[in-house]
């Protein structure tokens, strides 16, 4: 395994540009598919004054070294666009609350981070929706209560509205769980098996400029031995078991969480209580990619 870090704010070349794009061509009739679900909650939640419970209604602590403008500035012609993002998003994050997440660092966190960039162009209709989504390589993106559950769980010892220091994420995929962990704490640590992938996640992410987030290629199981311990863990990935090495790269009173099981997968928090000891919770059931080995 390499010790290779990427480090941001990265170079912004490969993405910045103007846009070439011609205006559309307004269509003769609207056709309803199911892609303009999101479209219509977020005009639902527009037009009726659905709010956000009041702690996510605010914007979240910015991170130390995380970049003032979250979304790349728009050209006059597509903050209408932008506007409408901003809405479903909203109308994303009071879904995942009466999901019953109620951390407001959580949910202002999923609210301030745009999912669609972090989706191929295809799917991005519906990157707003309570489902995963497939990223290329047989992995996907989780859905957002599953992302916001997770961290809220890995949440639980801290004082509200307060950060963790160190976290570990164990399967960066297309980087979109790593960009809402930077909201929450003070540095990120994100590793991913997969090279494709791995470079993926650094496009996505380029563009937001987040200084606290270090994205690692190599094999997960092994964490990192070297930056530990942590103050929280994120599989992304389910296994029979939680690594060994994961377990003991945990700081004590901190608490993992992972997808663990085969078929029958249930979430697991683990917390460490000791030099040698460690107690686990059965959260609730779902369903994840299985963790491996190496790298690819």
């Amino acid at each position: 395994m390499t010790d290779k870090r990427s480090t941001f704010p990265l170079p912004l070349s490969s993405v910045t540009g103007g846009d070439s794009r011609k205006p559309r061509t307004p269509a003769p009739a609207p056709i309803a598919t199911p892609q303009t679900a999101t479209r219509n909650a977020a005009h639902t939640a527009v037009n009726k004054g659905a709010a956000l419970p009041p702690a996510a209604s605010q914007p979240s602590p910015r991170p130390p070294g995380y970049a003032q403008a979250h979304v790349p500035s728009a050209p006059v012609a597509q903050r209408s666009d932008l506007m409408a993002s901003e809405a479903v998003r909203r109308a994303m994050v009071a879904r995942v609350a009466r999901q019953g997440v109620k951390d407001g660092v959580v949910l202002a966190a999923m609210e301030a981070v745009p999912r669609h960039l972090f989706i191929e162009p295809a799917l991005s209709a519906q990157a707003y929706i309570d489902a995963s989504l497939p990223i290329g390589h047989n992995q996907t993106i989780s859905q957002p209560y599953i992302v916001a559950r997770m961290i809220e769980a890995m949440r639980a010892a801290t004082a509200p509205g307060g950060q963790l220091n160190k976290v570990l994420e164990i399967g960066t995929g297309c980087g979109y769980q790593a960009a809402v962990l930077s909201f929450v704490a003070r540095e990120v640590y994100s590793i991913e098996r997969i090279k494709p992938l791995h470079e993926l996640a650094k496009t996505n992410l380029r563009p937001l400029r987040i200084s606290n987030l270090r994205l690692q290629y190599g094999d997960g199981m092994l964490g990192l031995p070297q930056v530990a311990p942590f103050d929280g863990i994120i599989l992304a990935a389910a296994g029979l078991e939680v690594p060994r090495a994961l377990l003991e790269q945990l700081a004590i009173g901190a608490h993992l969480v992972a997808p663990v099981g085969a078929q029958d997968q249930r979430l697991e928090r683990i917390t460490r209580i000791g030099k040698s000891e460690w107690t686990s919770e059965t959260l609730e059931a779902c369903h994840f990619v299985p963790l491996r080995p190496g790298i690819i």
